[in-house]
C-alpha cells in the first residue's frame, strides 16, 4: 500500500489531500475546521482527517507532496521587489519575516507541524504543475489539452500543454506580473471588493452593468493576442511595489478613485464589472481556440483560480472548439494539494491510470461526514427539538413537502463536499419557482448582498429542458453557467424594460425566477444518482409533487463564514439565521419547534454592501 499527502499551505486556502493506491481517499480546506474563511496556515485539522479516513498514522505516509516550490517563488518576489525599489519597501518589510521565518524552511516546518513522526522525504512540484495534475489526472478522459489559469503560481500565472494516460506535461507558459486572475482581482478591487474572496460578487455584478469599458481596457491596460496571451500596462496595477492593486492611474482612467468598501454601489462599478467579465470570457476563449489548435485534442481540463469563473467556463463549453471540458472542483489554491499527490502517484511513480466515467473524484464529497451516534448526542446536549427519520423516502417526502411551501432548508448530508461549491452534502435550498425567494434568502438567511444571484439544482435528465445545454449534459459541480431556455423565460413589459442597475431585482425573468440571473442566466448544478445520492432522490420527491426538476441551492454559511462542517455548525447557523427546516442526515428540525428560536434581521445597508 501507498499513501500520499498532498499539503497546500501559507498562501490562500491551505488544505490536504489523501491519495491511497491512486484512490483518492479524501480531502477538505483547514478553513471547515477552524472557522477561519480562506485560512492559509499548516492544513491540522485537515491533515488529521484524512488521515482518520483512511485509517492511517503519519508514520504510515510514504510521501508528503507540497503544491508549489518556494524557493523559486522567493525568486520572483526578490526579483519584483528590486525591479520597482524603493517603492516596494513597505510591502517587502511586510513579507521578509514570514518568508524568512516560515516559507523557505518549509521541510523543517512541516517536520514539526507533524510532530516529527514523518521521516521520509518531501516532493515540491511547480505551482502550476500541480493544478494542471488535479485538472486532468481525476478527470474521465483518457487523453486532454489542459490549461491552468490563476493569479500567480511561481512565475506562471497560466500555463497549457497535454495529459495522455499517466503524464502530463506543461509546454508554455504566461509569466507574471500579465496575469489573469490578478488582472480580474485589480478590478475586484477597484470596485470595493475582498481581493481572494470578492471576485465572485464582481462576477455576479456583471450582468446589471453594460460592457462600456471593453475598448478602453482592450486600448489602455493590456494587449491582448490572439492567442490569449497578454501583457499589462504596469503603470495602472500597484500590485508589484505596494500593499494595493491600482493605482492613481486607474483612477483617472475610471473618472475616480476606486469604490470604498461597503459604500453604495453604483453604476460605474456594474459597468466596470461588465467589462472586465467580457475581457476574461474572450481571453478564455483565445487561450481555448489557440490551445485546440496547438493540441489538436478534444476534451480540455482547466484548474486554477480563474477556472471558476463559470459564465467564462460556459462560453468556452458552448463557443469554444472543443466538445467537452472538465474543471476541478476545487480549480483554487486548495485543490492544488490534490494536484501534488496524484502526481507522485502517476507522474513520478509511474502507476498507471484508468480513467472513470464520471471522473474518479467521487462527486468531489471527500471531507467528513457524521454518524447518526453524533448527530443525536449533539442535538440532544443543546435541547433541540427533533424527529427523526428512519426511512429515507419518508424523509425526503417531507422535506419535499417543506420546500413546495415555501421553507428555507438547511440540508447536511453525507461527506462535505472538497471545494468552494455546496453540492447538495451542506447546502440551503429553497423553492427555485419563488418569486420572492432571492431577496428572502439573500437578506434574512445568508445576510449578504441583494444583488447575489442563487444557484439551480437540476435533475440531470431534465438539464435542456430549462437550460442552453446539451441532453444530460453533466455539470455536477456548478461549474458552468448557462442560459435559461427561450421558452421558460417570461415576458416584460415596457416599464420592467427600462429598469437599470439593481432595480433590475424587481423584474420576474422565468418560470424559475429564483435562479434565473437578470442576463438570463444560471449557475446550473446538474444532479444525478450515482453521484448525489439522497440529494438526487429528494429532487425526484420534489418533481413529483411539482413537476419541477428544480431547487435553488446556495452554500450552508452566512456572510464572512466558511461552508459548515459539522452538525454543531450547521445547528448553530440555523439558529443565528431565519432558516424554517434544519436537515441533518436522518434528523429534522423544525425551527418553530426549536426553544429559544427567534427572528434575525440584517442590516438591510450591511446585506447589500458590506464586505465577507
Amino acid at each position: 500500500m501507498t499513501s500520499i499527502l498532498g499539503i497546500s499551505a501559507y498562501y490562500h486556502d491551505s488544505a490536504a489531500a489523501l491519495v491511497v493506491d491512486g484512490e483518492i481517499v479524501a480531502a477538505a480546506q483547514e478553513e471547515r475546521f477552524t472557522r477561519k474563511k480562506h485560512d492559509a496556515g499548516f492544513p491540522k485539522n485537515a491533515v488529521e482527517y484524512c488521515l482518520e479516513a483512511a485509517g492511517l498514522t503519519v508514520e504510515q505516509l510514504d510521501y508528503v507532496g507540497f503544491y508549489d516550490k518556494p524557493l523559486l517563488k522567493f525568486e520572483r518576489l526578490l526579483e519584483t521587489y528590486l525591479s520597482f525599489a524603493p517603492m516596494g519597501i513597505r510591502s517587502f518589510v511586510t513579507a521578509m519575516p514570514v518568508w524568512l521565518k516560515e516559507k523557505l524552511h518549509l521541510p523543517r516546518e512541516m517536520r514539526q507541524q507533524f510532530g516529527g513522526q514523518y521521516t521520509k522525504q518531501f516532493v515540491f512540484t511547480e505551482h502550476h504543475e500541480s493544478h494542471a495534475a488535479s485538472a486532468f489526472f481525476p478527470s474521465p478522459f483518457e487523453e486532454a489539452a489542459i490549461l491552468t489559469v490563476d493569479g500567480v503560481g511561481e512565475w506562471a500565472t497560466a500555463s497549457y500543454g497535454t495529459g495522455r494516460g499517466n503524464r502530463i506535461e506543461l509546454t508554455h507558459e504566461l509569466h507574471f506580473p500579465h496575469s489573469p486572475g490578478l488582472l480580474y482581482s485589480a478590478f475586484t478591487y477597484f470596485c470595493g471588493f475582498r481581493v481572494n474572496s470578492g471576485e465572485y460578487k464582481l462576477m455576479g455584478l456583471a450582468p446589471y452593468g453594460e460592457p462600456k469599458y471593453v475598448d478602453l481596457i482592450l486600448d489602455k491596460l493590456i494587449d491582448l493576442k490572439e492567442d490569449g496571451s497578454f501583457r499589462m500596462d504596469m503603470a495602472y496595477f500597484d500590485y508589484c511595489q505596494t500593499l494595493k492593486m491600482t493605482g492613481p492611474k486607474m483612477a483617472q482612467l475610471f473618472g475616480g478613485p476606486a469604490r470604498q468598501p461597503e459604500s453604495p454601489l453604483t453604476q460605474r462599478e456594474m459597468d466596470i464589472a461588465a467589462s472586465i467579465q467580457v475581457v476574461t470570457e474572450e481571453i478564455m476563449l483565445r487561450m481555448a481556440r489557440h490551445i485546440h489548435a496547438e493540441t489538436g485534442m478534444k476534451q480540455l481540463c482547466l484548474a486554477g483560480g480563474v477556472a471558476l469563473n463559470c459564465v467564462a467556463n460556459g462560453r468556452v463549453l458552448r463557443e469554444g472548439p472543443f466538445e467537452n471540458i472538465w474543471i476541478q472542483p476545487a480549480a483554487g489554491d486548495a485543490g492544488g494539494a490534490l494536484g501534488v499527490a496524484t502526481f507522485i502517484w502517476h507522474q513520478l511513480l509511474g502507476n498507471s491510470r484508468t480513467p472513470q466515467p464520471l471522473d474518479s473524484q467521487h462527486g468531489t464529497a471527500l471531507g467528513p461526514a457524521a454518524t447518526d451516534k453524533e448527530i443525536e448526542t449533539f442535538l440532544t446536549s443543546v435541547g433541540a427539538t427533533y424527529q427523526h427519520f428512519a426511512d429515507e423516502d419518508e424523509l425526503c417526502e417531507s422535506i419535499a413537502g417543506h420546500i413546495e411551501n415555501e421553507k428555507v432548508i438547511g440540508w447536511m448530508q453525507g461527506r462535505m463536499e472538497f471545494g468552494p461549491r455546496a453540492l447538495g452534502g451542506r447546502s440551503i435550498l429553497g423553492d427555485a419557482r419563488s418569486t420572492k425567494m432571492q431577496s428572502v434568502m439573500n437578506l434574512k438567511i445568508k445576510f449578504r448582498e441583494s444583488f447575489r444571484p442563487f444557484a439551480p439544482s437540476i435533475l440531470q435528465e431534465r438539464v435542456d429542458e430549462y437550460f442552453e445545454m446539451r441532453p444530460n449534459e453533466p455539470s455536477p459541480y456548478m461549474l458552468l453557467v448557462a442560459p435559461v431556455k427561450q421558452e421558460k423565460r417570461t415576458s416584460h413589459n415596457n416599464e420592467e424594460q427600462r429598469l437599470e442597475g439593481l432595480d433590475k431585482l424587481k423584474e420576474t425573468r422565468s418560470d424559475v425566477p429564483a435562479i434565473t440571473h437578470v442576463d438570463y442566466s444560471a449557475r446550473v448544478q446538474t444532479v444525478d444518482p450515482q453521484r448525489h445520492g439522497r440529494y438526487y432522490k429528494l429532487l425526484k420527491k420534489f418533481e413529483e409533487k411539482t413537476g419541477s426538476p428544480v431547487v435553488i441551492n446556495t452554500s450552508f454559511n452566512v456572510r464572512g463564514e466558511p461552508i459548515v462542517c459539522t452538525p454543531e455548525h450547521a445547528y448553530r447557523c440555523f439558529m443565528a439565521t431565519n432558516m424554517d427546516v434544519l436537515v441533518i442526515e436522518d434528523f429534522v428540525l423544525l425551527k418553530d419547534k426549536q426553544p429559544n428560536a427567534q427572528q434575525h434581521e440584517a442590516d438591510e445597508y450591511l446585506a447589500q454592501f458590506q464586505l465577507d
